[in-house]
């Protein structure tokens, strides 16, 4: 079973759609999205576990030019 979660990201303005479709780029990214509101980019991503998703998202996504802070929000099936 896959580990999935929503990383909300802010960016630096007028970055957004620019970091959404860098992120819908990365492996293991499912969909990413430019929104409005207190985040600026809405992904969702899975992987394996919650370590290599963690990976993910701190050795990929964080590393797109023009992002200023995320936060990962696991997927809980209650």
């Amino acid at each position: 079973m896959t580990v999935q979660a929503y990383i909300l990201v802010q960016t630096e303005v007028g970055k957004a759609a620019e970091v959404a479709e860098q992120i819908a780029a990365i492996s293991g990214v499912t969909q990413s999205e430019d929104v409005t509101g207190p985040y600026d980019v809405i992904a969702r991503a899975e992987g394996p576990s919650m370590d290599e998703l963690g990976t993910l998202v701190v050795s990929s996504i964080q590393k797109v030019p023009g992002i200023t802070r995320t936060l990962t929000c696991p997927i809980v099936r209650i």
